[in-house]
């Protein structure tokens, strides 16, 4: 089927469209990769600078909290001014963030750079808006998938480099993020090229998250519990994600004094959950999502993909109470397995549930409620854990199977 008259992607030909993929693929890995870099060495950084896990959980809730409340500004500013611009200047703001990062000797300026580091991490909406120009319909979830993939390896390289470097301080793996950054701005300004066409309808921008804009999104068949999909499901997620490497430490090296060397092998442990789940969510993502969208639909994918999310949050406390944390590994491929099903397959249905000349906003507004998911999430999530370590994952999977319920209720799309 070939795309409408007013996709972007109808005024190029396969080959440049096929380019576009490969460069924000790239674009975007690296991006993740030097988020990746962070994600072990956080939590211990913070303790090092003496904050508790509540205060830990908050560090993660300050960078999501700047994702939502600019996830749609990027997008709507990129169906406004094109793309290119929005991607340069976002992805400037986390070179920024992450030195400031590396520089931080104190709490409050270690919020201060995860704060601004969120602010230029909210482009995802706008790197999908970008894929969205470039693919027709009925191969969306399949270059949505890119994105996904891009996602997990960032999850294997950047996590596996953080707990390598992390020998020669923990500071040491944010300058190098920083410096990944800044190398992924330079090629983004010599490579990537404007995907929003110039006869595209103007919209207007609003400055931050806006009730009036998700009501004019949710206007359109299926948006609206897409929207609520988006806000459950990383809610409940990111109660698990950002007290995972406390409960890890806290369950299999309670034993260790608390010392450099303890918070080590604490990042040590949780990068090989991460490399885990990133080289599950790669597979998934990067070369079966295709087939499998083809196959079931994804309306389908997106209900396994909840049931398999579910199944491995409530199983994590479990191989806690029983076994040894080698068994931590395969419940993290399940995870995985569901979360690679459910991201691109969510982004897929929503870029076809509205017009092409919103889908910068819609996409820009998802990802701005799943931030709002990682805010309240972690905001509740280090409080659960210091009442008690399993309950943010019971929660959590309490919460997927309501996102199950409610993505039962989409209809299928014909666009």
């Amino acid at each position: 089927m070939a795309p409408p008259p007013s996709s972007p992607s109808a005024s190029r030909s396969e080959a440049e469209n096929k380019r576009i993929l490969g460069i924000v693929f790239f674009t975007v890995f690296l991006d993740l990769v030097g988020f990746g870099i962070i994600i072990p060495i956080q939590p211990f950084y913070a303790e090092s600078l003496g904050a508790h896990p509540s205060t830990v959980t908050l560090l993660g809730a300050s960078f999501s909290l700047m994702q939502f409340l600019f996830a749609p500004f990027w997008g709507r500013l990129s169906d406004k001014i094109g793309r290119r611009p929005v991607m340069l200047v976002s992805i400037a703001s986390t070179v920024v963030g992450y030195f400031i990062f590396g520089l931080s000797g104190s709490l409050t300026i270690l919020f201060l750079s995860r704060m601004l580091a969120g602010f230029g991490s909210a482009n995802i909406g706008t790197a999908q808006a970008i894929i969205a120009d470039s693919t027709t319909p009925e191969k969306r979830a399949k270059g949505m998938g890119l994105i996904g993939a891009a996602f997990g390896l960032g999850f294997i390289f950047g996590p596996a480099l953080g707990g390598s470097l992390v020998r020669f301080g923990l500071a040491v793996p944010a300058f190098v993020a920083a410096g990944l950054s800044a190398i992924n701005l330079v090629l983004a300004f010599f490579i990537l090229p404007e995907t929003r066409t110039a006869g595209a309808k103007s919209v207007v921008v609003h400055r931050a998250f806006s009730w009036k804009a998700l009501k004019h999104a949710a206007r359109h068949p299926n948006v609206g519990q897409l929207f609520t999909v988006f806000l459950t499901y990383t809610l409940a997620f990111s109660l698990m994600e950002q007290v995972l490497g406390l409960f890890i430490e806290k369950t299999w090296l309670f034993a260790e004094p608390a010392s450099v060397d303890h918070s080590r092998h604490a990042a040590t442990y949780t990068m090989y959950v991460l490399v885990v789940v990133g080289v599950t969510a790669t597979i998934i993502q990067g070369g079966l999502i295709g087939r499998l969208v083809k196959a079931f639909g994804e309306r389908r994918l997106l209900l396994f993909g909840i049931g398999a999310v579910s199944i491995s949050l409530a199983m994590i406390p479990v191989v806690g109470w029983y076994f040894h944390f080698a068994m931590l590994l395969p419940v993290s491929m399940c995870l995985a397995i569901g979360t690679g099903l459910i991201n691109p397959s969510l982004s897929s249905l929503l870029s076809r549930a509205v017009d092409p000349d919103e889908q910068g906003g819609a996409m820009g507004m998802g990802q701005s409620l799943a931030a709002l998911g990682r805010v309240i999430g972690p905001s509740a999530a280090g409080f659960l854990f210091e009442w008690h370590p399993n309950v943010p994952f019971w929660i959590g999977a309490g919460l997927t199977c309501v996102c199950g319920g409610i993505a039962s209720t989409i209809k299928p799309q014909r666009k």
